[in-house]
């Protein structure tokens, strides 16, 4: 949307805003907090040296650095949802620039609390608790640290790392500053002829699903052709992350950089490996049907790569108002139970929820849960039913730290990404039941709400999971000393996309530079948890559908777990396990059963 049909933040209606004043009750307060903060900081570096001297000084260094954290999450969340509702105003701009100086000096006084903390061993820990049982509640928190131990190098090598901090994170700056900054797209013309504007966040939020075939492809070239010229800067950029990954592996003693970026995640190769391989080989097989079914529809002689995203039905996109909405979602997250909907409740009518459309305000949408105080949502409202989607996920993120925050300490209370995209798909599915059970006799409305429900298996059993799948053929030839030149990784890239798509799709050149879209490859072993997060909650959905209330129940108690669990344990909390690639295809059978009622309903 361009800026000339966008309010300004200050004429934007104060219900469609999100209430700040539960953190702070003004930008003053929120200032003389962040000064505080970083004098109070005092409070715990008053501790240093003493971690270990005996049960009683730990557990009161925990639970003064546990509320002091508490405060400091507090003023950075409040700067950063001012930025994010409205970045074009200079005094949000300083708040942010004032945040992160004080957030940098409070990081660096507070570097030693952990490596004093690896000192202690496992025995002197377990001995710690003995003395002292409210060190129970840190029990987790404790060997969590003591699980890097091995794997941290001399006190003056992990300083000479803090210190060079920012040119280690240099290949993910470059990338994103060429990206935002460099990059000029030739202009568009699409099939009335006309010309229209260009750039990556129009293809990708607007163009790429586009029902217009001609500006669809036009699209895709002119995006293709921009990236072309950046290949080569993009790969030695990628190269030198891959690289710092890999040789950081081997300095910390790990078999493999694999091993490396699965540690934080306390996941096994095993269950790496299943998510990636189990859901390329089972799912192609019914997105091949799909893409046959998307060709048939939109009437095209080949199916290209940049058409896999074109709408099925373009000429149905049901509307709905932001009330209405909230009261269908409401309705249909009602199995969870009165304290699950009570936070529901609150977050659509009490402004925990910012859904305003203005000038300055971030892309995308997310969910903040700042401990202490409630979760905040971001979206752009637009009267969509594809939105109640995007607000019903988002809701699923707040209702998680909702329950996680009121039950566990805050060092307890953030789970593995593993597990963090489950309750939030689990919101989107447990809509789509509803949704499909009432326009029953709608067929239309019930093939829309199934293509909604494709868009999110595309998005993280295939977009993501096909990042994955690329990510770990490039460590395996970065660890064999294969150079990463921009042939090779476009090599790669399109052999994961062919094998996935085999014959039903046309790919070009250009599908090959598809690597250099994605952020997510500066950021570790990411992309593939999205895929985890989803088979979790395709599972539990299941369950739910056949065994109603035990199942609920189960769900909720994993919700309050929080942190409190490694992830395979947490996760067999709600009746699956993880560990079984079993439980993958049952979400893997899910999606090809809604491709089946899809090309059913085509057919008759």
């Amino acid at each position: 949307m361009s800026n000339s049909n966008r309010q300004y933040r200050k004429d934007v209606p104060v219900e469609q805003t999100w209430d700040l004043t539960d953190l702070f009750p003004d930008k003053e307060s929120w200032e003389k907090a962040l000064q505080s903060a970083v004098q109070e900081a005092e409070q715990i570096t008053a501790f240093k040296g003493r971690l270990s001297e005996s049960a009683k000084t730990l557990s009161k260094a925990l639970k003064t650095t546990e509320a002091y954290q508490q405060k400091v999450i507090h003023v950075a969340v409040y700067a950063n949802l001012l930025i994010s509702a409205d970045g074009s105003d200079p005094s949000n701009q300083s708040a942010a620039a004032k945040s992160g100086a004080a957030l940098a000096e409070i990081s660096s006084k507070l570097s030693f609390f952990e490596s004093e903390l690896l000192k202690l061993t496992s025995s002197d820990i377990e001995q710690f608790i003995k003395d002292e049982p409210e060190l129970e509640t840190y029990r987790k928190y404790l060997f969590d640290i003591l699980e890097k131990k091995e794997h941290i190098l001399s006190p003056e090598l992990e300083e000479a790392f803090s210190a060079l901090g920012e040119v280690l994170d240099a290949p993910h700056n470059i990338f994103s500053r060429s990206k935002q900054s460099d990059m000029q797209f030739e202009t568009i013309v699409d099939g009335q002829e006309n010309t229209q504007p260009m750039s990556e966040p129009l293809y990708e939020e607007s163009y790429e699903y586009s029902e217009d075939t001609v500006l669809r492809r036009n699209a895709y070239a002119s995006y293709v052709n921009t990236f072309e010229q950046y290949k080569n800067t993009y790969a030695a950029t990628y190269q030198t992350e891959i690289t710092k990954q890999v040789q950081l592996s081997k300095l910390r003693k790990y078999d493999s950089v694999t091993d490396m970026l699965l540690a934080p995640q306390q996941v096994t190769t095993e269950m790496y490996h299943n998510q990636l391989d189990v859901i390329q080989e089972k799912l192609a097989p019914h997105m091949r049907k799909y893409a046959k079914l998307l060709k048939e529809k939109l009437g095209l002689e080949e199916l290209r790569f940049c058409d896999l995203k074109a709408p099925l039905d373009p000429s149905f996109n049901p509307s709905t108002s932001y009330e209405d909405a909230s009261e269908t979602i409401l309705t249909a997250l009602d199995v969870m139970g009165p304290e699950y909907l009570e936070g529901m409740k609150k977050a659509l009518s009490n402004r925990w929820v910012d859904r305003a459309q203005n000038v300055g305000k971030a892309n995308g949408a997310f969910c903040s849960s700042p401990y202490g105080a409630h979760p905040y949502i971001l979206v752009t409202w637009a009267d969509k039913m594809r939105n109640a989607f995007i607000l019903a996920h988002e809701l699923g993120h707040a209702g998680h730290f909702y329950l996680a925050g009121k039950y566990q300490s805050l060092f307890n209370t953030r789970p593995s990404t593993y597990f963090i995209e489950a309750p939030s798909t689990l919101n989107e599915l447990l809509l789509a039941d509803h949704l499909m059970k009432t326009n029953k006799d709608d067929p239309r409305m019930k093939r829309w709400v199934i293509t909604q429900l494709l868009g999110t298996y595309y998005h993280n059993f295939i977009t993501h999971l096909l990042e994955g799948a690329f990510q770990r053929k490039v460590y395996a030839l970065a660890e064999a000393g294969t150079p990463l030149t921009a042939d090779v990784l476009c090599r790669e890239k399109r052999n994961v996309l062919e094998s996935f798509w085999g014959d039903t799709v046309t790919f070009d050149e250009g599908a090959g530079l598809t690597w250099m879209r994605q952020q997510h490859y500066y950021m570790g072993l990411y992309p593939y948890t999205y895929s985890a997060g989803l088979t979790v909650s395709t599972t539990v959905a299941k369950r739910i559908r056949e065994e109603g209330q035990p199942a609920v129940d189960d769900w909720l108690n994993v919700l309050k777990s929080g942190g409190t669990k490694k992830p395979l344990d947490l996760i067999k909390d709600a009746g699956i396990d993880m560990s079984d690639p079993e439980n993958i295809e049952i979400a893997v059978n899910y999606v090809g059963s809604l491709i089946d009622e899809l090309v059913e309903s085509y057919s008759e």
